[in-house]
């Protein structure tokens, strides 16, 4: 990823379409109950870099599009999700192309799309609240491991989709026996998961061409798959209520700013849910300055640049972005030594647990808890 300079000006139809649904979505949202902040817990076994059977060592390895050690990480993810998940939809989106180190060489670029929505649903009804990570590793230097970029993001996300799978299930089938079968934005809401292939540049340095391959293929490919006549939704861009990405993240003391003005709503709550836990003792991090730090940001102090990465050929295409990167990027990035043993354990484990809870209060998740009984 790469500081960039210049506004999307593409996709004008897609924006407005992706307003109308982020304004549906804003007169749904409900704020999780503190009992329920209280029980969200994770496994510290999971993000232990030295577990195997976690989810993040398994990662923390190099991961270069076309090397083995990628394609042991991509069945990494496929076993995870056909033994914890197996209704979970997996798709494949496939590419190839050259890079400037490579020749004439076509290097593959797959990227996992993971899927959970209303049993309902017919396809092109579904909205999807859609967090996004990379799982490639730096082509140089030899032996990069990239844990906070992206081996961490990706851990994460997987955490998230197991833990919220069951109040999921949960809701669906309450809604089901009570005759409710969709129709409307809330009804019809599903968590999509892209884990992307091809972020990093080849070259010495990024250029448009020489990196995010894997994006700007799905991103253009989703753009010309019409969906079914008579769908909600015209194609799989449109269905994508929110693209959260999540990047450079497991460095001690992370600073994200709210880039985007049509997003900070998403910036404000996810930065509520933190402040929240912070006030009941249920991170680990102590700290002056939360991670997200701009929620009292105005609109005039939003300005054209942002930070080059995966969200980029969405966004061109009229697709609503939070990105969740460090605006000063953390010491090891690009190192060798953004490996396991310099990750900040507890920061990790403190953003799993907001995430978690920014997605399960998107998905409305306050509905399936039972009021307490009156005296």
């Amino acid at each position: 990823m790469m500081q960039q300079s210049r506004p999307s000006s593409r996709g004008h139809l897609l924006s407005l379409l992706a307003l109308q649904l982020l304004f549906a979505l804003t007169i749904a949202y409900q704020t999780l109950s503190d009992d329920f902040l209280r029980n969200l817990t994770l496994a510290e076994s999971d993000f232990d870099i030295h577990n195997q059977e976690g989810l993040l060592a398994p990662i923390l390895i190099p991961r270069v599009p076309g090397t083995p050690g990628q394609a042991k990480t991509q069945q990494h993810f496929v076993n995870f999700f056909r033994k914890e998940l197996p209704d979970w939809t997996l798709l494949w989106q496939n590419s190839t192309g050259t890079t400037p180190v490579t020749g004439s060489r076509q290097i593959p670029f797959s990227n996992l799309i993971v899927r959970k929505e209303p049993p309902w649903t017919k396809p092109g009804q579904a909205n999807y609240l859609t967090l996004v990570a990379h799982y490639d590793s730096k082509f140089k230097p030899d032996n990069f491991i990239g844990a906070i970029d992206s081996a961490v993001p990706c851990a994460i996300l997987m955490h998230i989709a197991r833990f919220v799978d069951k109040y999921m299930k949960q809701m669906h089938e309450e809604m089901v026996a009570l005759g409710e079968l969709g129709g409307t934005v809330p009804m019809d809401m599903g968590l999509q998961i892209l884990l992307l292939d091809g972020e990093e540049a080849f070259g010495s340095s990024w250029t448009s061409t020489d990196s995010l391959y894997g994006s700007r293929a799905l991103a253009e490919e989703w753009e010309h798959t019409m969906n079914p006549a008579l769908s909600s939704y015209r194609d799989p861009l449109s269905q994508i209520s929110l693209f959260v990405l999540l990047d450079l993240l497991g460095s001690a003391n992370p600073r994200i700013p709210s880039y985007f003005l049509p997003t900070h709503w998403a910036y404000k709550n996810m930065a509520s849910v933190e402040d929240r836990m912070r006030k009941l003792d249920l991170l680990e991090t102590k700290t002056k300055r939360p991670f997200l730090y701009e929620a009292g940001k105005v609109p005039d102090q939003f300005n054209p640049s942002f930070v080059g990465d995966d969200h980029e050929p969405f966004m061109k295409r009229g697709v609503p972005i939070l990105h969740l990167i460090p605006s000063s990027f953390p010491d090891v990035w690009h190192t060798l030594q953004d490996d396991g043993e310099h990750l900040d354990m507890p920061t990790v484990r403190d953003w799993c647990k907001i995430v978690t809870a920014f997605t399960l209060e998107w998905l409305d998740m306050m509905e399936i808890v039972p009021e307490p009984e009156q005296s």
